[in-house]
């Protein structure tokens, strides 16, 4: 079984229509749940149910519900996450607590939640949905690069933990992704956009290599691990300065993106109002 947290829309659903093209079982996991009961519906081998990645209780629910019904979990694709976007010093802190909670607390409890049975089992993989934000710094991504480059220590760190035990971690990371995500974003100019069959195809191909980190397209974190080892800052500023690499503080559609940050906004009241930290969730 496969499940793919996040999958209502974008990446994750297009990732679940891919895998059960392949003959897999597919579970996904989402916060709206009825998009996601409705996107699975047109999916063969495909369910869905409620899942709040930053709640290990919710985690234990939805695995309780897909494991009685469809068995143990090979594969487990997280790619639940968040793009606020803005300047840092305006960022509300219920913004700053949702896009670490769902982009690091979320891979987290992913990876505990399912690890220790594949473990058991002697096979496993992991997919950690990241980004080339985890590699490179964007102004009006302050929050979500720091929540990015964690997901990818965090997915290379445990690949180590666990090597020699059957289960990979391999951490992927897209560019812009025309997605709702990336609404009212102007993209190019700099950073090369991708469809979401792009980043689905290679998350599925992770399955074949195992490989650590992919990036979206191919060439562009080896790209950039070169640019930023040999470039000197001044360069680069002048570079980034030419591409116009703040346009995620500047040149944002508000109108564009509005129905994104609407859906964002009830969210982050629904999280201030159930953190990870009360009750029964900090443990």
């Amino acid at each position: 079984m496969v499940i793919v947290t996040g999958g209502a829309r974008g990446i994750g659903a297009t990732t679940a229509e891919l895998f059960s093209a392949r003959g897999a079982t597919v579970w996904i996991g989402d916060v709206d749940a009825d998009v996601a009961a409705a996107t699975a519906a047109g999916i063969p081998r495909c369910r869905a149910a409620y899942l709040d990645v930053t709640q290990r209780s919710s985690w234990d629910r939805f695995l309780a519900q897909a494991i009685r019904e469809s068995g143990s979990v090979d594969i487990l694709v997280n790619n639940a996450g968040v793009m606020p976007l803005g300047a840092f010093d305006a960022e509300s802190e219920a913004t700053t607590d949702l896009i670490l909670d769902v982009n690091v607390r979320g891979v987290l409890n992913g990876m505990r939640a399912v690890i220790p049975s594949m473990v058991a089992r002697g096979r496993g993989h992991v997919v950690n949905v990241a980004s080339m934000a985890g590699m490179i710094p964007i102004p009006g991504m302050v929050t979500y690069n720091a929540s990015k480059f964690a997901a990818l220590g965090a997915s290379l760190a445990a690949r180590r933990e666990y090597a020699g035990t059957g289960v990979s971690v391999s951490a992927v990371l897209p560019s812009a992704v025309r997605t709702e995500l990336t609404s009212g974003v102007q993209l190019g100019n700099g950073l090369p956009t991708v469809d979401p069959d792009d980043v689905a195809q290679a998350i599925l191909n992770t399955v074949r290599t195992r490989a650590a980190r992919t990036s979206v397209p191919g060439w562009v974190a080896s790209g950039w691990a070169l640019v930023d080892a040999l470039v000197p800052e001044a360069i680069q500023r002048a570079v980034r300065d030419r591409i116009d690499d703040r346009r995620a503080l500047t040149a944002l559609d508000a109108q564009g993106r509005a129905a994104y940050l609407q859906r964002i906004d009830r969210q982050s009241k629904d999280h201030a109002a159930h953190p990870p930290a009360a009750g029964k969730e900090a443990r």
